[in-house]
């Protein structure tokens, strides 16, 4: 049992070996699966029984077919108790043996069924797939998505880990009922805390999916949700608690550190496709004498970037979490810890910290929590993330699952503001070092997108089809080269926003207006998107790179090939919470009310 994570994060990975390539023309296509027809009525399904196939007293609520274009679904809501809500979605008459199953965002609370990131896929377009999705255990993130679902402790542990896996045995059992067969591929899509129930799928229940992808994964929860958006927070409030660096020096700042680290790639195209090179340098951007003040920063607001830049750290510099957000990311800012004004309230850190550090963080709850009262020091790191067993999912022992034929792909937006893709990094070389550089690369990539932002959208490249070639590589054993992602650029805003939570995609944002108005309010904006991409780009396998060939147009995919590699530096992944990328540290629980019980295994 491998417990030395910082030996495992220094030590040298082996770059993954791929050819030098070019971008295919046409990628690995999936099998063609023929059509299965369904064996039963759907209103059948809302007399089914299938505790005994998911193991807990499950409940149908309503089965009805739901007329629509690509294709016609028999629509099945239920729940797993105490309240594990899930949706199931299965064609009435061309499901193609494949079930998808999507992650929730934020602290979830809602039950949204949909496929992201299937650009171009065809089965997902021609609505074949078997599609399921989970509240993950509990109604609302509560007041300002605080989580305060917390204080039932099975509920915390539906949401930890087990409310995902009780909805994919239900959806099994319906799938079985409903075609007379269970489907010949399962697959797991999620992005935010969707990567994180992505990842804790992999580690905890090795048998559920065939192919993951794994997007942006919460991963470090604990951290992500109490250092992480509690310093961005804090950071940016002067004594008297006002914010300092407001939404509208953003650009100023963008513009500054671009201008610093856009060529470190070898090509100046406006993104900073080397963050983790990047050194910035916000005091840059400071007024000098006799400057229009509109045109630069002042010294605070330099101070408060190059401290967000560093991320939550303690007297001495230590490092509470891995990293903060990376260069390229500052106009992603807006929203999540930067507010549009000074007597703006709608930005999310401050709102998701106070309600994890109240509701999930502790035992019991500090249910009076300030956010004003959490230091930033070791003692207070140790105390916080004392349930990493639960909720968090760094394990990198995934021989189990990789054993059963599993693949997974990684991925991250370089310019997330919401978790630093260096978390994903770390995590990815864990893995290649605990299982070794042969073994991962059997089953697992990492994709990182230049001017990508969180989940979606950005100044980059960053829209993608990552269903096929997930099909592709579990269903023929054909391994994915260099993924080519589109950036579409965006519609003006509505004159009224809607606010998605966070980690749920941008594609939300064309949902009715009755729908939006009930997302929470905590959260970023995602603007409506035109059709027609301006810049295409290929994305390698990290730790390699696109590099331009010199001619043709840099907005063009075709105009790149294979670069070198470029690993991030092992000194860059060791933070306090190194020892966390280690194996077999999971706890296994169930609770009643405010108590739970804990074990080291199934």
């Amino acid at each position: 049992m491998f417990r030395k994570a910082s030996a495992i994060l220094l030590a040298a990975a082996t770059p993954l070996l791929i050819a030098a390539q070019a971008p295919a023309a046409s990628a690995p296509q999936p099998l063609k699966l023929s059509a299965v027809a369904a064996v039963v009525d759907c209103q059948a399904l809302a007399k089914a029984d299938i505790s005994a196939a998911v193991g807990a007293p499950t409940h149908i609520t309503a089965a009805a077919v739901v007329e629509a274009k690509p294709a016609s679904y028999c629509k099945v809501e239920g729940y797993v108790e105490p309240a594990v809500k899930f949706i199931v979605q299965l064609p009435v008459a061309n499901w193609t043996q494949r079930l998808v199953q999507t992650g929730c965002g934020g602290l979830c609370g809602n039950l949204r069924v949909h496929v992201d990131h299937d650009d171009g896929c065809p089965v997902a377009q021609n609505g074949e797939l078997a599609i399921t999705s989970t509240n993950m255990g509990h109604e609302g993130n509560g007041p300002l998505g605080e989580g305060d679902f917390g204080n039932d402790y099975q509920l915390r542990v539906d949401f930890a880990y087990r409310g995902v896996h009780m909805t994919t045995l239900a959806a099994k059992a319906l799938i079985a009922k409903y075609y007379g067969q269970a489907p010949k591929f399962a697959y797991f899509m999620g992005c935010s805390d969707g990567g994180r129930e992505a990842l804790m799928e992999a580690q905890r229940y090795p048998e559920d999916f065939n192919g993951i992808t794994a997007g942006a994964p919460a991963m470090n929860f604990i951290t992500q949700n109490t250092f992480y958006h509690g310093w961005n927070a804090l950071t940016n409030l002067d004594a008297s608690g006002k914010p300092i660096l407001l939404a509208n020096r953003l650009p100023i700042l963008h513009k500054a550190i671009v201008e610093q680290c856009d060529a470190l790639d070898g090509l100046k195209d406006g993104l900073i496709s080397d963050p983790f090179g990047c050194h910035p340098n916000p005091s840059a951007a400071v007024c000098k004498a006799g400057q229009d003040p509109a045109t630069c920063l002042t010294e605070a607001e330099a101070h408060v970037a190059a401290e967000l830049f560093k991320g939550a750290h303690d007297a001495q510099g230590g490092k509470l979490v891995l990293s903060g957000p990376q260069p390229g990311s500052e106009l992603a800012w807006e929203g999540v810890y930067i507010p549009k004004s000074a007597t703006d309230t709608r930005i999310m850190s401050p709102g998701v910290a106070t309600g994890v550090l109240k509701f999930l963080a502790y035992d019991p709850n500090p249910t009076t929590y300030q956010l004003s009262q959490l230091k930033f020091d070791r003692a207070t790191f140790d105390a916080t993330t004392k349930l990493h067993n639960i909720y968090d999912s760094t394990d990198p022992n995934l021989k189990p699952y990789s054993d059963l034929g599993g693949k997974l792909i990684l991925w991250h937006g370089l310019a997330d503001p919401h978790i630093s893709p260096l978390n994903t990094v770390a995590y990815y070389t864990a893995m290649r070092t605990l299982m070794g550089a042969d073994a991962a690369d059997k089953f697992a990539r990492l994709y990182l997108f230049p001017g990508g932002y969180h989940c979606g959208g950005g100044e980059g490249p960053f829209n993608m089809d990552l269903l096929t070639p997930i099909m592709a590589w579990v269903e023929r054993g054909s391994a994915p080269g260099a993924l080519v992602a589109s950036h579409i650029p965006p519609s003006p805003r509505p004159t009224a926003p809607a606010p998605l939570p966070n980690g749920v995609p941008p594609a939300a944002a064309g949902a009715t207006a009755a729908a939006r108005a009930s997302i929470p309010p905590e959260a970023s904006f995602a603007p409506v998107v035109t059709a027609k991409p301006d810049r295409t780009r290929p994305i390698y396998p990290y730790p390699y790179t696109a590099r331009y060939t010199g001619t043709g147009s840099s907005d063009d995919a075709a105009n790149f090939v294979q670069g070198p590699a470029n690993p991030v530096p092992a000194a860059m992944l060791n933070w306090f919470g190194s020892g966390f990328y280690s194996a077999g540290y999971e706890k296994w629980c169930s609770g009643t009310g405010a108590t739970y019980t804990c074990k080291n295994s199934r």
